[in-house]
């Protein structure tokens, strides 16, 4: 499994997500096809807790063990456990799930997987260690992204029409290498390794940055991160506009724009053992 991403700047965005987009996350925990209410919970790749807590809310009577192979995610986790007074109903526990043997997580009712099975190497090997974790009936639910959000009109910034398209086109190679499940369809990878998948959905999202004023850190704090990437294949211009766009003291900085508008997809398998 990936580890680049035990850093606080990783950290600031899986936060920004949970708080962009907590009713989205809030809809697909309540559309999941549950038999009954789930008391045991395992979510695989917690991050900072943003399916953690939003499964909490879900489920009153529920537990959920919280597993990420970052150290730094679960310390924060742990806090704002114990800010919401849930530190009784959240057990943290690091592992990298791409090792063969896993902790003992229980007998979960239901697994969690948002946005983390794709940083997986071995994917198959983790489908079927979920399969033997759940008890028999039990849901296995995956959240995958499209990519990384888009937040700008097509037409800006000004002075480099369409920046960003040609940024994250400009990332497409580091993630086809490093992360190459990144958008998978995982319905027959889970049928094959036991599942029956009972539902595929996809949401489409788009908020306008009007409605949350969290959108533009949240636009900043993903263009910061592209860049890092996408900075050597970009022109010149591109590159002098994306960093105007990201320098917070610049009349056109990203924090001070009144156009922004979050855009992705998250599409959802909901698959049961039988």
């Amino acid at each position: 499994m990936t580890h680049d991403h035990d850093d606080s700047g990783q950290a600031e965005i899986l936060d920004l997500d949970a708080e962009v987009l907590a009713e989205h996350i809030a809809s697909i925990t309540a559309g999941l096809p549950l038999t009954s209410a789930p008391r045991q919970i395992v979510d695989l790749g917690c991050g900072t807790g943003a399916g953690t807590f939003a499964l909490l809310d879900r489920f009153p009577d529920a537990h959920v063990t919280a597993v990420d192979a970052a150290a730094g995610h679960l310390r924060i986790l742990r806090e704002k456990a114990c800010a919401r007074g849930l530190q009784d109903r959240v057990h943290p526990v690091q592992a990298d799930l791409d090792d063969a043997d896993w902790p003992d997580l229980g007998t979960p009712d239901l697994v969690w997987a948002s946005a983390s099975m794709h940083h997986l190497a071995r994917p198959e090997r983790a489908l079927g260690n979920v399969h033997a974790l759940l008890t028999p009936g039990g849901l296995f639910a995956v959240v995958e992204l499209d990519g990384f959000p888009r937040f700008l009109p097509a037409d800006a910034p000004e002075t480099s029409p369409g920046l960003e398209e040609r940024a994250h086109a400009a990332t497409d190679h580091f993630h086809a290498e490093h992360v190459p499940h990144r958008g998978a369809d995982w319905g027959p990878l889970l049928t094959a390794a036991g599942f029956t998948v009972e539902e595929k959905r996809t949401i489409t999202v788009a908020i306008e940055g009007t409605r949350n004023e969290a959108i533009a850190r949240y636009a900043h704090s993903s263009l910061q991160r592209i860049r890092s990437v996408a900075a050597p294949a970009l022109s010149p211009r591109d590159l002098a506009a994306l960093d105007e766009l990201l320098d917070p003291n610049s009349p056109q900085s990203i924090l001070h724009r009144t156009d922004l508008t979050v855009r992705t997809e998250r599409t959802v398998w909901a698959a049961r053992r039988p």
